[in-house]
């Protein structure tokens, strides 16, 4: 409809006025709540043309459109604003189409460029915490969201499995673990590693101090204290590849990812390729050689290897130390160049990490263009703002950060119990009713990070996540659940969804307008990498079936093609629901 009324403002200032317009002249708009219309066309642009007020020229225009253009039936000015009703019959031409797409809203399947998304990236010293669930649910939601919108989507992560941090939990376990595996604690694998990086951490500080006590400077103290110094050594004898060493670091490293895949699965995230540090530590070295030969890069006189940034207005980055070894931008220019040798069809690289490497990300993009990589342009920091709790009360076992695990075994136990307490499990298996529960809990974790929009900081509550009013993933899931028991009882009771042309009210119109925007939602929050688009969407829509659902007839409905037609209606929206929840990684129930 937007493009026939264009094709008829540009008809309709011809005939009036005498004047060609190009279509790119004509803005369109969906017409503001607060004012009655469906397409609104901005009239400024044409007063050059009509040599009349915006009001006077809106009304020409308006009463030309209405009579010369099929199903606008109305039209009003508001100053500036032309906006035009459009008729029934269009919107009920509109939901046939909409209810006989399959997968509607989405492109077809591979018909755009490969996106290599990066989320998670973990350190297998210590568990998933806080942060690594909006990073993940952040990732992982706009993985499938680019595929909605036709792309071919690689996920993956890089896994930091090597360096100083790591040899300390390797040291820590070493010294005082006796033994200790998963299997004899009982821990999770990731969990059982964290705590001995933290062991570390506590002899580390006592030795600190215990040198400041004797009068060591505490900058000197730390380089000093006898067990860093022994992680030290560890690490240099993993770098040459000490047999033991190896054995111990592959021993604790698999711990971890047994670890990590059950988070994982509890999360509902997954990976098509997994990148190393270990294998990827010395990626990019080659490459900084070379571009020191090419005078991309430059030497200092202690031998180490800098990037004249001065014309970006940066600060000069340290590429390669004077010892010769890599720093983390070497690795990722390194990693970078690698993932589009494997990948020569790659149309884009995002990576998933908080704003506080919002500066790495712009120099690493900036030392890639200035190699002469064309597709650095297509390289992408999807920022994100912290995550906090309210009152900042839970710690992780510890003690430092939020633990992963902890938070959705807290969330769902909360789930179950605000179930509990409401009832209407009747007939559920103890299975079932464990399957909803954590179904509500995580599908509530997950829909309050994402509905804020990613580059904002935000506290997350996990009370009010689980609540069934207002904006939450339960008061969603509700609704598709009331949707699929609505039909549960329409089926039994032999209604069909079948119908003929009808007489629509205003609300059921409203919805059709509402589920006509959705491949419009999903190609925004693709464009602008933001499930918050699809999650405000979603809540808009279940907040407008509620208020058509308490106040206009279903199955009490004694017009039999009317009821067919809501019925219809319903089930649309539900699949709607349904397909928007499934991009932000949300299950919805058909009980609840």
């Amino acid at each position: 409809m937007e493009h026939k009324l264009i094709k008829k403002v540009v008809e309709g200032i011809k005939h009036l006025y005498g004047e060609e317009l190009s279509e790119q002249q004509v803005q369109v708009q969906k017409t503001r709540k607060d004012f009655d219309g469906d397409l609104t066309v901005v009239v400024f642009p044409f007063l050059k043309v009509s040599k009349k007020s915006p009001e006077q020229t809106g009304e020409d225009l308006g009463k030309y459109i209405v009579e010369n253009l099929e199903d606008v039936v109305d039209f009003n000015v508001v100053k500036g604003f032309l906006n035009f009703s459009i008729s029934a019959a269009y919107w009920l031409e509109v939901f046939k189409q909409i209810s006989a797409t399959k997968k509607y809203g989405f492109a077809t399947p591979n018909s755009k460029g490969t996106i290599m998304v990066e989320y998670s990236s973990p350190n297998t010293n210590k568990p998933l915490h806080l942060g690594h669930l909006r990073n993940n649910f952040l990732g992982y939601s706009v993985a499938e969201i680019l595929k909605a919108n036709g792309h071919r989507v690689v996920k993956t992560q890089i896994i930091n499995d090597r360096g100083i941090h790591i040899c300390k939990s390797m040291l820590a376990w070493q010294k005082i673990g006796n033994g200790e595996t998963p299997e004899s604690s009982g821990m999770k694998g990731d969990h059982l590693v964290g705590k001995y990086y933290v062991e570390f951490d506590k002899t580390y500080k006592k030795e600190i101090q215990e040198l400041v006590g004797n009068g060591v400077e505490k900058e000197q103290a730390e380089k000093e204290a006898p067990i860093f110094k022994e992680a030290q050594q560890m690490l240099l004898k993993w770098e040459q590849g000490d047999e033991e060493v190896v054995a111990l670091w592959k021993k604790m490293n698999s711990w971890v990812y047994e670890g990590f895949a059950t988070t994982y699965k509890t999360m509902g995230v997954d990976f098509d390729e997994l990148y190393y540090e270990s294998d990827t530590y010395i990626l990019g070295k080659d490459v900084v050689e070379e571009g020191l030969k090419k005078n991309q890069f430059y030497q200092k006189e202690d031998g180490s290897v800098w990037c004249d940034l001065s014309a970006e207005k940066m600060d000069d980055k340290l590429v390669l130390r004077a010892d010769g070894t890599s720093v983390y931008m070497t690795q990722d220019i390194g990693t970078a160049i690698e993932r589009y040798k494997n990948h020569p069809d790659l149309a884009g690289l995002i990576y998933t990490v908080g704003n506080e490497q919002n500066h790495h990300f712009k120099v690493l993009f900036t030392i890639l263009d200035k190699l002469g990589y064309s597709w650095a342009k297509g390289c992408y920091h999807l920022s994100y703002g912290m995550i906090e709790l309210p009152d900042g009360k839970m710690k992780s076992r510890e003690g430092t950060v939020v633990d992963a695990d902890d938070l959705m075994n807290m969330i769902v136990g909360d789930a179950k119990a605000m179930t509990q307490e409401r009832g209407h499990l009747e007939g559920m298996s103890e299975e079932e009713k464990e399957d909803l529960y954590s179904l509500i809990g995580l599908g509530g974790l997950k829909y309050f990070l994402l509905k804020v929009d990613p580059k904002k900081g935000m506290i997350f509550d996990p009370k009010e996540s689980i609540d069934l009013n207002g904006n939450t993933g339960p008061f969603i899931q509700y609704a598709h659940a009331r949707i699929q028991s609505l039909l549960s009882k329409a089926n039994e009771l032999g209604y069909t969804k079948s119908y003929t042309a009808v007489e629509m009210n205003a609300k059921e119109q409203e919805l059709i307008k509402l589920l006509n925007d959705y491949p419009t939602i999903i190609k925004e929050a693709g464009e602008n990498y933001s499930p918050a688009v699809i999650a405000n969407y979603t809540f808009d829509l279940v907040k407008e079936f509620n208020n058509f659902y308490q106040t206009v007839p279903i199955l009490k409905e004694e017009d039999k093609n009317k009821l067919a037609f809501r019925l219809s209606l319903s089930e649309k929206i539900g699949s709607v629901v349904q397909s928007a929840m499934l991009l932000l990684g949300v299950q919805v129930p058909d009980k609840m």
